[in-house]
């Protein structure tokens, strides 16, 4: 099968990839090529590919509970937000569990995002009739770094899934507030404590993510060791300077958050090796949303208390 039907099972996937019996996996795993693959592997077949320590690997365990992190490495970018854990090199992703229905939408959106340049063009032929909409070119973000979209996809869907559980929650908070004010009786009780404890557990998540968000703005090292692709070029920095920028504008998230003024400032901005001002920028962007929604939350339970 080839991408446009989805998912590619071959006998043998490449990069040394066997298949496994107890103890395996499920990833799917999304090349800058476009090539999709279903693996299910052990962890070594995992670490000796994109060349992390085993207690990185486990960070990714559901079963083990770690706490949302996103951790720069030599070659990866090792990312556990939630139900998204994934593994980010600057030619590929491999994703846990494509099967989940949470999981599903996310490689969707990564099936979108991390489209080959070549298709993109292709696609941008097939509508050049069509009127251009201003901030909006199409192919713009071919300029960005693959493990940069990459990571992008991931900070939009969870911040996303957080917000919808957040307002669902308050959906069911104020009506059942207002049952128990009109008629207090142990059902009432009941509900409304259940829905207290829910969203002191829902707190302590988007807390999680808004923490490791916060930590990572806080160290420009560490945010510089998310450069895969600038570390792999060795000197050079591509990541930096106009491509940047395009990325930038053209990101659907991050664009629609900076104002004319500063684009203009960002398009004729050049960085060096440890300029890290990009990268700052897309993650200050989805600490603000998810800090948007922590104060929501917290709003709600003081309504509650």
């Amino acid at each position: 099968m080839g991408r446009e039907s989805g998912y590619v099972f071959p006998a043998d996937p490449p990069g040394g990839l066997k298949k496994k019996g107890a103890g395996s996996w499920n990833w799917i795993l999304m090349q800058s090529s476009g090539q999709e693959i279903i693996l299910e592997v052990d962890k070594y077949a995992i670490m000796h590919r994109v060349k992390i320590h085993a207690r990185d690997l486990r960070i990714l365990d559901p079963l083990l509970s770690y706490p949302s992190a996103i951790l720069g490495r030599e070659k990866a970018i090792v990312l556990n937000l939630e139900h998204i854990k994934a593994i980010i090199t600057a030619e590929e992703v491999l994703l846990r569990d494509p099967s989940d229905d949470n999981i599903a939408p996310v490689v969707e959106e990564l099936r979108r995002r991390l489209k080959p340049v070549n298709d993109n063009r292709e696609d941008n032929e097939d509508d050049k009739d069509l009127a251009v909409q201003p901030d909006a070119e199409m192919g713009e973000e071919d300029d960005s770094p693959f493990e940069f979209r990459a990571l992008e996809v991931a900070l939009e869907a969870i911040c996303s899934y957080l917000a919808a559980r957040t307002i669902e929650l308050e959906t069911a908070v104020y009506p059942a507030l207002d049952m128990l004010t009109s008629k207090i009786s142990s059902r009432n009780l009941d509900r409304v404590r259940k829905l207290k404890s829910q969203m002191t557990r829902l707190t302590a998540r988007v807390q999680k993510v808004r923490d490791e968000l916060e930590q990572l703005l806080d160290d420009d090292d560490d945010m510089a060791d998310l450069y895969l692709s600038r570390k792999l070029a060795g000197t050079s920095s591509p990541v930096s300077g106009s491509g940047a920028a395009s990325w930038f504008l053209a990101s659907p998230t991050i664009g629609s958050k900076i104002s004319r003024a500063s684009r203009a400032s960002m398009a004729s901005m050049r960085g060096d090796d440890n300029d890290v001002e990009d990268l700052e920028m897309l993650l200050e962007a989805y600490f603000m949303q998810i800090d948007g929604t922590l104060n929501k939350l917290t709003t709600v339970c003081e309504l509650h208390s």
